[in-house]
C-alpha cells in the first residue's frame, strides 16, 4: 500500500510575497502553503500527499469548501490535490502533529495512512465497459503505481551515474495481460477481468492476437501497459481507437523485470507498442528541478502530457519513479 500520509520534518520555511497570513513549508521534495507561524524548520508534521482522500473528520472540516468530494468510486471525504495559492504551488497538506494524539510516540518517516483511515483518490478512468470482475488481481502479479520523485529524493542518488531511460507517462488506464502455465488473463489495476471480447481490459489481447502469440512465445510472462483512447481519461492523446502502450515486461519464472532493450525486443516480436522513449543515457545526473521541468510539455495532440517516468536501464524496477507535469495537475478536474 502506498504511503499517502507520513510524519515528516519541515526542512525550511519560505515567505510568500505580499501575504501576511501564509508561507511555504518545505517537506521532502514538496512545498505546501501553510498558515504563517504554524511551523518552523525542524518541526514534525503530518504530511498528506496529493491524491490522498481524507475521511469525514472534524479536523478536516476546514477543507469542505475546496476539497469535499462524494461519488460512487471514492465515497465521501476530502481530496488533496495540487493547487496554486498566492501564486505559489502547493502540493499536499501539512498539519501539526499535536493535532493527532493517536499518533503520539511515532517518529519521522512513520507511515500513518491506515491509522488515519486515508485512502488513495481515484479519478474514474473510463466510460467504457471495463469488463466483468471475477476476482482480485492474482497473487504475485504486480500492480503499477510509480512513486513520485518528490516523495523519494534518495532515488536521485541511487540512480546517479547509472544508465537510465526516460519515457512519456501516457494518460490512460493501467492494463495487465499475463500468460502463466498455459492460462491467459487480464487485469485492471486491482481486479481480474472475465474473458469477454467487448471488455476494455481484454482489448489488448483481441486487438493484437495475444492468445496465439503468447502461447507460441514459450514462456510465462506478465505484460503491463497503459490502455489509451476514446472514453479513457478524456483521451488527451486524441486517439481514434484504443491502443496499448507496454511499460513493464516481467519474466514470471525468473522473477525479474526485463531491461529496457529486452522488453522492447519482446514487444516487437509480439507486435506491441511500448511507451514513447524521450531520452536515454549512460550516466544519470538530473536534479529534482530539472526533472520537473522535463516533465512539462505536450502530447502530439497539443494537450498537456501527464509527465515522465525515469528508470534504471539495466534493472527497471531497481530504481523507478515518476515526475508529473504540474501544468496538467493544476488543470485537472474531478
Amino acid at each position: 500500500m502506498r504511503a499517502l500520509v507520513t510524519i515528516q520534518k519541515v526542512k525550511q520555511i519560505s515567505p510568500i510575497a505580499d501575504s501576511d497570513f501564509l508561507e511555504l513549508a518545505h517537506v521532502m521534495g514538496w512545498q505546501c502553503v501553510a498558515k504563517k507561524g504554524e511551523f518552523k524548520a525542524g518541526d514534525l508534521g503530518v504530511y498528506y500527499e496529493v491524491d490522498s482522500f481524507l475521511p469525514l473528520d472534524e479536523r478536516y472540516e476546514f477543507l469542505r469548501n475546496s476539497s469535499y468530494r462524494e461519488n460512487v468510486d471514492n465515497g465521501k471525504g476530502f481530496r488533496i490535490r495540487t493547487a496554486k495559492m498566492r501564486g505559489q504551488l502547493s502540493q499536499g497538506l501539512l498539519l501539526p502533529l499535536e493535532t493527532f494524539p493517536e499518533l503520539e510516540g511515532l517518529s519521522e518517516g512513520a507511515d500513518v495512512t491506515e491509522k488515519l483511515n486515508v485512502k488513495k483518490w481515484y479519478i474514474p478512468e473510463t466510460s467504457n465497459a471495463g469488463g466483468t470482475i471475477i476476482g482480485e488481481r492474482p497473487y504475485g502479479i504486480p500492480a503499477s503505481d510509480e512513486i513520485r520523485i518528490q516523495s523519494a529524493l534518495e532515488l536521485l542518488d541511487q540512480l546517479n551515474g547509472k544508465p537510465y531511460y526516460i519515457t512519456t507517462k501516457m494518460d490512460g488506464t493501467s492494463g495487465i495481460v499475463y500468460y502463466i502455465d498455459g492460462k491467459i488473463g487480464c487485469c485492471s489495476r486491482n481486479k481480474e477481468i472475465k474473458d469477454e471480447e467487448a471488455a476494455l481490459y481484454w482489448t489488448p489481447v483481441y486487438k493484437y492476437g495475444l492468445k496465439e502469440k503468447l502461447a507460441s512465445l514459450g514462456k510465462n510472462i506478465v505484460l503491463t501497459g497503459e490502455i489509451c483512447g476514446p472514453g479513457i481519461q478524456r483521451n488527451k492523446l486524441r486517439l481514434p481507437a484504443i491502443e496499448w502502450y507496454v511499460f513493464d515486461v516481467k519474466d514470471w519464472d525468473a522473477g525479474r523485470y526485463l531491461s529496457y532493450d529486452e522488453a522492447c525486443k519482446v514487444c516487437a516480436g509480439l507486435g506491441l507498442s511500448v511507451v514513447p522513449l524521450e531520452e536515454r543515457g549512460e550516466s544519470f545526473g538530473y536534479s529534482l528541478e530539472q526533472l520537473l521541468e522535463k516533465a512539462r510539455g505536450k502530447y502530439p495532440s497539443g494537450l498537456d502530457k501527464e509527465g515522465i517516468v525515469v528508470r534504471d536501464a539495466l534493472s527497471p524496477k531497481a530504481v523507478s519513479f515518476k515526475a508529473l507535469n504540474n501544468d496538467a495537475l493544476l488543470k485537472e478536474k474531478d
